[in-house]
């Protein structure tokens, strides 16, 4: 195939994804109110999981409320006429794109799967798997417990000993947070299938990996500060933590791929 062959076949398969993506959303879109009251503003809600479930771990391992996150009392509010119009179809598109994270994977993988040899192609099997696997596990991750920590600090920091000023945030303030943190998360969690691929091309090795270990973690705390709206050390070091285990996990793949390598 020429360069512009390739161009388009990579054009219809962009086109298949939208599609699937558009057709989704539309779903998506005629439960919004469903899915706003009882996904979008769950996670500052007084009695979601996350908050009901550490405060009942603390209790439990007599910890007394050491673990129990503020619950988040707020009304927000819009400034235009077609913000929540507007939210409600970047809510459905979102929504939408994470349901259809595999088949996207799968559009693309079959776009580079004909360069691939058979030794490739076999060595790669179960990736889309892994791929929203790890996407999925990282959007759950920000969604059950980045997005309560982030939303009950920023909620409840106070500027000043006059409590003179009241928190009231806009609706697409919220939302877009709320989707930093889910995708963000989701994007930060693939570490471990960046580490398989890079390590069976020949860009990585686990020796690379283990000698500037020191510098990773540094980045990682800029990705975590990237990540997290909040400036808060607590949710920054809720999201490091696990790009730490995952970076070690990282280094445990690709050792093991380089010794089949080898």
């Amino acid at each position: 195939m020429s360069f512009v062959d390739h161009l388009e076949a990579l054009r219809w398969h962009i086109i298949r994804s939208v599609i699937a993506i558009s057709v989704l959303a539309i779903g998506v879109y005629i439960y919004i109110d469903w899915i706003f009251d009882m996904i979008i503003t769950a996670p500052i809600s007084k009695d979601f999981i996350t908050y009901t479930g550490l405060c009942n771990v603390s209790h439990r391992l007599n910890m007394g409320d050491a673990l129990c996150i503020s619950p988040v009392d707020v009304n927000m509010q819009t400034t235009a006429y077609s913000t929540q119009f507007v939210s409600s179809i970047s809510i459905a598109v979102v929504i939408a794109f994470i349901i259809a994270f595999p088949y996207i994977c799968w559009e693309f993988w079959r776009f580079i799967k004909p360069a691939l040899s058979f030794k490739e192609i076999k060595n790669t099997r179960g990736a889309i798997f892994w791929v929203s696997f790890f996407f999925f596990c990282g959007a759950a991750f920000g969604y059950f417990l980045l997005a309560p920590f982030t939303f009950s600090f920023l909620a409840n920091f106070t500027l000043g000993t006059k409590h003179i000023i009241t928190t009231r945030p806009t609706l697409a303030d919220y939302i877009d947070n709320l989707m930093n943190i889910i995708l963000g998360t989701g994007v930060a969690f693939e570490l471990p299938v960046v580490s398989f691929v890079l390590t069976k091309i020949g860009i990585l090795t686990p020796t690379f990996l283990k000698t500037y270990r020191k510098y990773a973690y540094i980045v990682i705390l800029i990705v975590a500060a990237i990540i997290t709206p909040s400036p808060d050390w607590m949710s920054q070091t809720i999201v490091a933590l696990p790009l730490i285990v995952l970076y070690e996990i990282s280094i445990i793949i690709s050792k093991r791929v380089y010794k089949k390598l080898a």
